[in-house]
């Protein structure tokens, strides 16, 4: 005999060995072969679905067609190329043969609840993507009102759905597919959770706490605020904790109980910002030029149309005190709208036209000196 005559042989007697076994009697090797193109065939399948599908969502993108088709028609691909491996999975298992003269039937049984469970994850999963869809109405109801905090309520429902609709797929699949003692398991959690919400008070808390934030609104997101010591404009309101962004760049990260239990100072709802300064001139000024430094003061904040001059909130200008070095001129006025950096721009432009104006007046502003008298005998 020829050698490769010697390899048949010996390969029809190792497959004659296994396929007395319970899980390949009864099946020629050209069905495993099969099954094993099937389920090839069967990725590959769902890989294209997802390529075709995303060419055409961003052809519909670039054209501005049917917003909420097109959002449909990008969550579906992942779903249908699972579901495309289940029918590959069921098919795999009309091509073997089960049974008294194939291969066992408890197999067969746990084949089909394994195909039945793929198809269910993929129609849970679809329902999971399409709580995408619902994400965009709610954007679109909440970009009609004044208020930013109901836009970061938007995601915390997103989340809410899609673990939803997780634990019910979960526990459908379990129960209705598997057959898994679903109310043993559910009991075993309820003794196990006992301890783990002791454990996780400081979450629940924070999670009750959220919720006041968006039932109270003490502020809305990108709004600059004031808490615990930190200043900044509020970024993101979570489950857990409340994301500031400080004016120095840091992200600080603050747990929603804190807030609720702290006094929030929210600077951007103020209408004004409101400047005090002491203007300090030198005593050799004088009289004269005492009182006409006020009125130049006077004059420059009512030229600039940023500070407030309503009768409620007028500037306010006072020859105010006596110092040890120098006479004080008292200076007080709002700028409007409540801009922080808007408020600094106009400071600036005060400032410089008081020194202007001060030059040309010959009035000098004073800075903290001595003056030491030698008595001679």
């Amino acid at each position: 005999m020829t050698v490769s005559t010697i390899e048949v042989i010996a390969l029809s007697n190792w497959w004659s060995k296994i396929i007395n076994y319970e899980i390949v009697r009864g099946n020629s090797a050209w069905r495993f072969g099969l099954v094993l193109l099937i389920i090839l065939a069967a990725m590959v399948i769902g890989r294209l679905i997802q390529h075709v599908f995303n060419i055409y969502t961003m052809r519909r993108d670039r054209q501005e067609r049917a917003v909420v088709l097109t959002i449909m028609l990008r969550c579906l691909p992942k779903p249908i190329s699972v579901a495309v491996f289940a029918l590959g999975l069921f098919m795999c298992q009309k091509r073997l043969v089960f049974g008294p003269t194939g291969i066992n039937e408890t197999i067969e049984y746990y084949w089909i609840k394994a195909v039945l469970a793929v198809a269910a994850i993929a129609l849970a999963y679809a329902l999971y993507r399409m709580v995408d869809v619902i994400e965009y109405y709610l954007l679109k109801l909440t970009s009609k009102t004044k208020t930013k905090l109901d836009d970061m309520l938007v995601p915390v429902i997103r989340k809410s759905l899609r673990v939803t609709i997780a634990i019910i797929a979960s526990l459908w699949i379990a129960d209705g597919v598997l057959g898994a003692d679903v109310k043993a398991i559910l009991l075993s959690a309820g003794i196990g959770g006992i301890a783990i919400a002791l454990a996780a008070k400081d979450t629940i808390a924070n999670f009750f706490s959220s919720i006041m934030i968006f039932a109270d609104n003490p502020f809305q997101v990108e709004e600059l605020i004031k808490i615990n010591g930190q200043y900044g404009c509020v970024e993101e309101v979570g489950f857990r904790s409340t994301r500031i962004r400080t004016l120095e760049g840091h992200l600080v990260t603050v747990p929603n109980s804190v807030i609720t239990n702290s006094i929030v100072d929210n600077v951007s709802q103020r209408p004004f910002i409101r400047r005090t300064s002491n203007i300090t001139i030198t005593y050799g000024s004088g009289h004269a030029k005492a009182k006409r430094a006020v009125e130049v003061i006077k004059e420059i904040l009512a030229d600039i149309p940023e500070v407030n001059t309503t009768p409620e909130k007028p500037p306010r200008v006072y020859f105010s005190d006596f110092n040890d070095w120098s006479l004080n001129i008292y200076m007080s006025y709002w700028v409007k709208p409540a801009d922080y950096w808007l408020y600094h721009e106009v400071n600036q432009r005060v400032n410089l036209e008081m020194m202007k104006r001060f030059e040309a007046e010959k009035i000098e502003f004073a800075f903290p000196s001595q003056t030491l008298y030698v008595k001679k005998d």
